[in-house]
């Protein structure tokens, strides 16, 4: 039952497989093997390939791939004359993404630069699915970047360059997930205004700081005139605070000794020593 069961399976295999290559091609596979049995010796240094632990190999048979996951890492066997193969680099990759004269929902024009990381995820999506997927990859980068951004106003641009990346890796990782590329992380990285514009924000900066500080030195002024009134009621009820605020402030006049001091006496104490 054992031996039925694995006979009709390699007839399913060997049918699935003659179908795709069809009689001439599986005609050429077994001419291809017979030579490089033949010629062993020699042939051997055609036939075993070496792919490092980070690369992957995607091997087509006349033309069509002969599995659904790619080769390596190590030796992998292909047939000389039949078979051909795909290396794939499987490390993370990061490119600029260049400067883009963009136009923001408030009608600001920015140039606008960033960097993109994504690496392979399916080796054999990434040739099969498209002709060059890191060029391809580039490109939908910088589309993508402007689509993004033009639906941003400029204050959104300036301090939401976190959420503003987050949604570009969503909209790259998803479009670029039939060719096998994994988007990792997106980054901007500068935001470049217009000098005119760069002006006109220095000068509103420079107006808003003088607008609180002039608020501040208001509020000052106010809190001292209330502690002058409160010092004046105190004065008022005693009269000889007054001379001691007197000695303080000859005191403090003193310190510094090429200053001239002129001291005011109550007119109603010299009256009383006349």
């Amino acid at each position: 039952h054992i031996l039925i069961k694995a006979d009709m399976k390699l007839g399913s295999i060997i049918a699935e497989r003659t179908g795709s290559l069809g009689c001439i091609g599986w005609v050429l596979v077994i001419l291809s093997g017979l030579i490089t049995v033949l010629l062993f010796p020699f042939t051997i240094w055609f036939c075993l390939k070496i792919v490092q632990e980070y690369e992957r190999s995607v091997i087509f048979r006349l033309g069509r791939i002969t599995d659904r996951k790619a080769k390596g890492p190590g030796i992998f066997f292909i047939l000389p004359c039949t078979d051909s193969f795909v290396k794939v680099d499987l490390r993370t990759v990061s490119f600029d993404i260049p400067p883009q004269e963009i136009l923001t929902k408030d009608s600001v024009t920015v140039s606008v630069d960033g960097v993109v990381y994504f690496r392979v995820s399916d080796p054999i999506a990434s040739v099969a699915n498209v002709a060059n997927a890191d060029f391809s990859t580039r490109l939908l980068a910088q589309t993508t970047l402007r689509n993004v951004l033009g639906t941003k106003n400029l204050a959104e641009l300036l301090s939401d360059r976190e959420g503003i990346a987050h949604s570009m890796q969503s909209n790259l990782d998803e479009a670029t997930d039939n060719w096998g590329i994994k988007v990792e992380r997106v980054e901007i990285k500068d935001v470049k205004l217009p000098h005119q514009m760069q002006r006109a924000m220095a000068a509103e900066a420079e107006a808003t700081r003088e607008a609180r500080a002039k608020v501040i030195a208001a509020e000052g002024e106010m809190n001292a005139s209330r502690a002058l009134k409160e010092a004046s009621l105190v004065i008022a009820e005693s009269p000889s605070a007054l001379q001691l605020r007197y000695l303080q402030t000859l005191n403090t006049i003193a310190a510094e000794k090429n200053s001239t001091i002129i001291f005011p006496l109550p007119i109603d104490h010299t009256k009383k020593r006349n």
